[in-house]
């Protein structure tokens, strides 16, 4: 047995279960990367889980993900590296990520490696607030037990204004205090009479975002941004192409609107590039593809020296806690995707999501995420 090896002092690792789950969307979304040919409609999310269990008998769970390609990749990669948290002190999170990242440093420190590390560093959070008695947000050190959250899931650009705007009265009845919807479309006159339309309906009601998903380039993001200045949105996000912090620097100077970037980027590295260059006034990271918690502490301190808000990229079931530690203003993502994998599901209330108060992470995985599972392997 593993465990007769392990040092006699300290809990150790000594199991680590990697998981491979499709789960599908009840309707294909586009965005404009759909519009503009680059990728097609969305259907399904790879999701990666890691469960590790340790000596002492604490356990955790974290997951990463994949859209439209790299969900077997993920595994594949997590695999490989996995056999080398065995006989770790959980308690070690930081020297584990060192120890996975040189386990697979021929690939990199970005990308599909840190994403498929991240599930690991994820489940290690999650043990040691478990092992605590805390909420992960706790454990960190919470500026805030709820925090401004925002829906994306009902916005996209295959959906008519109609239904959009029947989605924006769902989500504001459902306590949540913001509404993005996608913008992007080849023609910037069909987005700026969606947005007013939607502009008009929300009456004031609750805040207003816009994502065009890097679909634009310098000269229009310039153009369409002046022209959206006269709604009084919180941001726009993703105007042009995720590594061109130079272009949104000139972009966030030259409009009144907030600029908001950083969710396809996947190290610490990225993101500082978009804070030296001062390219962002709402940075958004995502745990799941930095590499994990750590990573996303790296940024968050800073985002925090350069007085940046910031509005993290999808999984709330991680960024609520992360978003409640920020100490500025910060924002939530709400997409209801995810809802089916886990057994407990995220309270919204006056515009806020509750931090839960459950330990860890406070979410377990489902039997359907069990039933979607297409792969699955233990190292011990």
């Amino acid at each position: 047995m593993i465990s007769s090896e392990l040092p006699a002092t300290g809990d150790r690792i000594t199991a680590v279960t990697l998981s491979l789950a499709f789960l599908p969307l009840a309707v294909p979304v586009s965005d404009a990367k759909v519009l503009t040919g680059r990728q097609k409609p969305l259907s399904e999310v790879a999701c990666l889980f890691a469960e590790i269990e340790s000596r002492d008998g604490h356990k955790g769970i974290g997951f990463s993900y994949s859209k439209r390609a790299g969900g077997l990749g993920l595994y594949a990669h997590a695999r490989e590296v996995a056999p080398a948290l065995i006989g770790e002190d959980p308690n070690d999170i930081a020297k584990a990520w060192t120890k996975l990242v040189w386990a697979g440093a021929s690939v990199g420190r970005s990308g599909l490696a840190t994403q498929a590390i991240a599930a690991m560093d994820i489940a290690l959070w999650d043990m040691k607030a478990k092992r605590a008695g805390l909420p992960l947000a706790k454990l960190l050190g919470a500026h805030r037990d709820a925090v401004p959250c925002y829906n994306t899931s009902g916005g996209f650009l295959n959906a008519r204004v109609e239904q959009i705007l029947d989605n924006i009265d769902k989500a504001i009845a459902a306590g949540i205090g913001g509404i993005k919807i996608k913008v992007g479309q080849p023609d910037p006159a069909i987005d700026l009479r969606r947005v007013g339309a939607i502009h008009k309906h929300i009456d004031g009601r609750v805040p207003l975002m816009v994502d065009a998903n890097q679909q634009w380039d310098r000269p229009t993001a310039l153009r369409v941004g002046r022209s959206l200045e006269s709604f009084g949105l919180v941001w726009i996000e993703e105007p042009l192409d995720a590594y061109d912090a130079e272009g949104h620097a000139q972009l966030a100077a030259a409009l009144d609107t907030p600029i908001a970037t950083g969710e396809m980027l996947t190290s610490v590295a990225e993101h500082w590039e978009l804070i030296r260059h001062r390219s962002v006034d709402f940075i958004q990271p995502d745990a799941a593809r930095v590499g994990g918690i750590t990573q996303f502490l790296k940024i968050m301190a800073m985002g925090d020296q350069a007085h940046l808000a910031m509005a993290p990229h999808f999984a709330m079931e991680i960024h609520v806690h992360l978003a409640a530690a920020y100490p500025h203003n910060a924002w939530v993502e709400h997409f209801d995707w995810l809802d089916p994998l886990f057994n407990e599901k995220l309270e919204t209330r006056e515009g806020r999501m509750i931090v839960p108060d459950r330990s860890g992470l406070g979410c377990s995985l489902s039997g359907q995420a069990r039933a979607w599972t297409v792969a699955l392997e233990t190292f011990s």
